[in-house]
């Protein structure tokens, strides 16, 4: 298609409208990114990406060379270093192409040790791409340009996402305050969390159980009552886990909220964040990860949608963050609206469905980069 280089261009929801509401005609960046902007040429083709959704959004062909300006496009951000653009296809996020459908055609999804680590290759814009990764994306991009098809979107997503900030260990962020139980809490406040909690649990290991595999409830849930029965009455749950790790390894894993197994492999592990005390199932990630480095385990936290910023900054905490294997890479976030609307659209497909289907319901808690 171009016979220049092809670049990376994040976008979240708000920042791509906005672009399309100036016109346009210019895609700005960082100024911590002016030395890369500047090896952008007019005539390649910037790849634009929806960060909240992971979707393709777009195609921009260069038409300037760099050049700095604080023209307001983007609200607060300035993202003064520019190019001037010009709009080869532009979609919607709902006829967005989801790069999980692209995942046989990337290069980024080749021999990750970890299924969660193709995000990495999203941290930053611009980034110079393979041609022929650009190749692909474009050809996706034009061909949902000729035949659009809408798929439901979750618009919490598409909002912004925590800043990183700059640290000796990287880039971390740092939320202003925890958030704790606040002393006047009710008692009814507490057991409605219970009940939400319990419930998100439900789910899970149904929809587990629909998609052919084991589940497991955290021991100490298994008598948590819904609609009068305790959990572990009303799913086929494992009995017992499989025993390939030492005792401290295997006594968080049992208290882990739900794991999906496949034989005596644990195919996915979720943690239900419902209440407003601090992450405690975030912890018990952070541990597993600790003690076993070299496990290749999803992990999501599974939280209300009005906590997604929260979950976000917390993942990326410098305690987190300085881990051998830093939470980030490993850990993705699942809103409750996201689960229950995925699970009703796709009801009557699960059984021909596989656990991979939450990488598309889950996204990266990558914060936006500084």
């Amino acid at each position: 298609m171009a016979e220049g280089n092809y670049w990376l261009d994040l976008f979240t929801g708000t920042t791509w409208q906005q672009f399309l509401d100036a016109g346009g005609e210019v895609s700005g960046f960082r100024e911590g990114r002016w030395k890369t902007v500047q090896k952008i040429k007019p005539g390649d083709v910037l790849l634009c990406y929806l960060t909240g959704l992971s979707r393709w959004v777009g195609l921009l062909e260069v038409t300037s060379e760099p050049f700095k300006d604080d023209a307001p496009i983007w609200g607060p951000d300035e993202f003064p270093c520019r190019v001037r653009v010009r709009i080869l296809s532009a979609l919607t996020p709902e006829t967005a192409v989801p790069v999980l459908e692209m995942r046989d055609h990337l290069s980024v999804f080749k021999g990750l040790k970890n299924p969660h680590n193709w995000s990495g290759a999203f941290r930053g814009s611009p980034a110079k791409w393979r041609r022929s990764d650009g190749e692909a994306v474009a050809a996706a991009v034009q061909a949902a340009e000729r035949d659009p098809v809408s798929r439901p979107i979750d618009k919490a997503k598409l909002g912004r996402r925590p800043r990183a900030l700059q640290s000796g260990i990287g880039e971390v962020t740092v939320p202003e305050e925890m958030q704790v139980r606040e002393e006047g809490t009710t008692a009814e406040v507490v057991a409605a969390d219970a009940s939400t909690h319990t419930e998100i649990q439900w789910l899970l290991l149904k929809l587990g159980r629909e998609l052919g595999v084991d589940v497991w409830v955290a021991r100490n849930d298994r008598s948590r009552v819904r609609n009068g029965r305790a959990l572990s009455e009303q799913i086929d749950v494992r009995d017992r886990l499989p025993h390939q790790f030492d005792p401290a390894t295997q006594k968080v894993i049992e208290l882990i909220d739900v794991l999906w197994l496949d034989g005596n492999s644990i195919v996915a592990a979720f943690e239900v964040e419902s209440t407003t005390s601090i992450y405690s199932g975030l912890l018990r990630m952070a541990d597993l990860v600790s003690m076993q480095p070299n496990l290749q385990v999803p992990l999501f936290i599974v939280a209300p949608d009005d906590r997604r910023d929260r979950v976000i900054q917390e993942v990326n905490r410098p305690t987190f963050s300085s881990l051998k294997q830093p939470l980030v890479e490993v850990c993705r976030y699942i809103s409750f609206s996201a689960l229950t609307n995925y699970m009703a659209q796709v009801a009557p497909h699960l059984r021909y469905m596989k656990p991979e289907v939450l990488q598309e319901w889950s996204e990266s808690c990558e914060p936006e980069e500084p």
